[in-house]
C-alpha cells in the first residue's frame, strides 16, 4: 500500500522468477502476541501504506486483471490452490463453526483506478483530516500490481471463510470502474454489521525492506471518527492474524516497521478511523523488494497467505463467543 512517489513506476517487463524465501518461526501466546523468534533459510543468492502515499497521476498505466481470481496473476494455473471467482458477496455455508457469523474483506487499491486518476484524487473526510479517495497502489519491479495481488488473495479468503460458515462480503470485486473510496470502505463494513474486517495490501517500501506488518487503528475521537469502542478488539483481531500468517506462511514480521513486532499502530487511515466495527490492515509484504516480490507472485504462497489471514479471523471469531 506503500507508493513509489510522484514519479510511481509503470509496470516493467517480466523477469525470471526467483526461488522464494522459506522462513521458519514459532511462537504466539494465545489472544497476545508476545514476542518473535525468527529463523531464516534463504533459498536464492543475495540476501505501507508506508510512510508517504501518492495520488494516481494521470499518465500512469498498468494492465487491468479481470474480475477472476486468477487472471494475469504469476505462478498461476493448475495446482496453486486457486479459487473461483464469484460474486461480491457469499451466503452462509450450511454449517461450520463461523455460521451467523460476517467477514468483510476489503482488496486495496481497484485495478480500474490507473484509469480514474481525477475520482480517485478527490478529498474525503477521514475524522482526523481529508485525503484522497484511494491510489493507485504499487507494483512488483516485474509489473505484478498491488491491486491483481490484493483480489487474488481476497478470493482465496472467501473461499475458506465460507468452508467455515462464515458470509464473506467484499468492498470490490473489480466490479465498479475505480474505488470505493476509503470512507465508503469503512462504510461498507459498518453496513454490514461485521464481525471482523481485514484490508488486504502489499507495500511498496524500499529495497532490502523486507515482512508484513499488521496496522491497528489507534484511539481516534475526531470529527466522523470514533474508533475508541474496537481499538481493543481490533489489536486482538491483529495479534491473531499476525501469529498465524507467520506460523503459516514462514514469512518474518517487517524489519524496517513495528521493531520486529509485525504490529503497527495508525491514527492516519480513513478505513481504519471511520469504521465501527473491528477491523486491521495487512501488508503481506514489500512488492518494492525481489524477494518479498517473488512470494508475492507466487500462486502457492498467496494460498498460504490466506490461509494465515483467515486462520487469524477464525480464531479471534472463536474467541469472541456470540459477541457481536
Amino acid at each position: 500500500m506503500s507508493y513509489t512517489g510522484p514519479g510511481f513506476d509503470p509496470p516493467r517487463p517480466p523477469r525470471s522468477r526467483r526461488r522464494p524465501l522459506t522462513v521458519a518461526l514459532a511462537a504466539l501466546v494465545p489472544g497476545a502476541l508476545l514476542g518473535w523468534a525468527v529463523y531464516a533459510a534463504v533459498g536464492g543468492p543475495g540476501d505501507e501504506e508506508g510512510q508517504a502515499g501518492v495520488s494516481a497521476s494521470a499518465s500512469a498505466s498498468a494492465r487491468t486483471p479481470s474480475p477472476s481470481a486468477g487472471s494475469a496473476s504469476p505462478s498461476g494455473g493448475p495446482g496453486d490452490g486457486k479459487p473461483d471467482a464469484s460474486s461480491p458477496a457469499s451466503a452462509p455455508g450450511p454449517s461450520g463453526p463461523l455460521r451467523g457469523k460476517v467477514v468483510v474483506i476489503d482488496p486495496g487499491h481497484n485495478p480500474g483506478n490507473f484509469r480514474h486518476a481525477g475520482e480517485i484524487n478527490r478529498q474525503v473526510d477521514i475524522g482526523t483530516n481529508r485525503k484522497e479517495c484511494d491510489t493507485t497502489g504499487t507494483s512488483t519491479n516485474d509489473g505484478y500490481t498491488e491491486a491483481e495481488f490484493t483480489l487474488d488473495v481476497a478470493h482465496r479468503m472467501r473461499t475458506l471463510l465460507e468452508k467455515q460458515g462464515a458470509t464473506v462480503k467484499l468492498t470490490q470485486d473489480a466490479d465498479r470502474p475505480f474505488g470505493p473510496c476509503v470512507d465508503e470502505r469503512a462504510r461498507i463494513g459498518n453496513k454490514a454489521e461485521a464481525d471482523a474486517v481485514v484490508s488486504i495490501h502489499a507495500d511498496g517500501s524500499g529495497t532490502g525492506n523486507r515482512g508484513f506488518h499488521v496496522i491497528l487503528p489507534g484511539a481516534v475521537n475526531a470529527g466522523a471518527a470514533d474508533t475508541r469502542p474496537v481499538v481493543g478488539p481490533s489489536r486482538e483481531l491483529g495479534e491473531r492474524i499476525a501469529g498465524t500468517f507467520v506460523r503459516v506462511t514462514g514469512s518474518a514480521p517487517s524489519n524496517y516497521v513495528g521493531g520486529g513486532t509485525g504490529l503497527v499502530t495508525r491514527e492516519d487511515l480513513g478505513g481504519l478511523n471511520l469504521s465501527t466495527v473491528p477491523k486491521v490492515f495487512i501488508e503481506c509484504g514489500n512488492m518494492r523488494d525481489s524477494k518479498d516480490a517473488a512470494l508475492l507472485s507466487s500462486g502457492a504462497w498467496r494460498q498460504k497467505a490466506a490461509r494465515g489471514i483467515s486462520g487469524g479471523i477464525v480464531s479471534f471469531l472463536r474467541g469472541q463467543g456470540s459477541a457481536h
